[in-house]
């Protein structure tokens, strides 16, 4: 479900459930790591990508239908935790071509992008307090890229927003009219950048997440503890089932 490809200097990850609409599972979370590293070791620059017509929908929350207690959110959220941070801390550049929709945890990967590129009619954001989750998980990863204002508005207002707006605020670094250049346009921009440096980029990605406190366990770590604290909670078993008239993606 998640599939890696390294044709030649970008290496593209997969994420490749499109009659899901790409929805995360906790395996394809568990995933994304090994595959980020080897594409790191066996390529320039990485494209993250998903299959169909859309990135990501986010998690398959049908998976926790059947689990009150929430150990299967738990685990979706280490998964994504884990994902986000070896995709930021991965050696070479990344670029997410996130046509369509990048929505609660799709939207949530992004965060481990280096360069986002989407489209102007795209829906990104983070609607999961209206399910009881807490996006707190995502904090770090999306104060990081569009400052703290504009973090505290996204995280606290569960409404989507546009390609066009989220490359207002800086959530992507460009936005295509036609969602079929968005793909074209990451690949190009992995490429031109495959042409840099690749121990200068490097250094330059570690120092970076340093600096915005990426880089290392400490804010991530709290930020995951936050929302792993509601998981089972009473709130999210209330509200958790309105998500299975919509197909159980959030």
């Amino acid at each position: 479900m998640v599939r890696l490809d390294i044709p030649g200097a970008v290496a593209s990850i997969t994420l490749d459930r499109p009659d899901r609409r790409n929805a995360l599972t906790p395996e394809m979370l568990d995933a994304i790591p090994a595959l980020v590293d080897r594409a790191a070791r066996d390529a320039r620059a990485i494209v993250l990508r998903g299959e169909g017509r859309v990135f990501c929908a986010g998690f398959d929350l049908s998976l926790c239908r059947d689990d009150p207690a929430g150990e299967t959110m738990r685990s979706l959220l280490r998964g994504l935790s884990t994902a986000v941070r070896s995709l930021r801390g991965c050696r070479v550049p990344v670029v997410a071509a996130a046509h369509g929709a990048a929505i609660a945890g799709g939207c949530a990967l992004l965060g481990g992008a280096d360069f986002v590129i989407t489209n102007d009619h795209a829906r990104l954001g983070y609607p999961v307090l209206l399910l009881g989750v807490s996006p707190a998980v995502s904090a770090p990863f999306l104060r990081a890229t569009v400052g703290d204002a504009a973090c505290r508005e996204r995280l606290l207002d569960s409404a989507l927003i546009s390609g066009r707006e989220a490359e207002r605020i800086g959530l992507a670094h460009h936005s295509t009219t036609d969602p079929e250049a968005v793909l074209p346009t990451a690949m190009e921009l992995a490429e031109s950048l495959t042409l840099k440096s690749a121990a200068a980029l490097a250094a330059t990605k570690a120092w970076l997440n340093e600096i915005d406190g990426t880089g290392g366990s400490y804010w991530p770590g709290m930020a995951l503890g936050a929302s792993l604290g509601l998981a089972g909670g009473e709130e999210e078993r209330s509200m958790l089932p309105a998500a299975w008239t919509g197909g159980g993606k959030s």
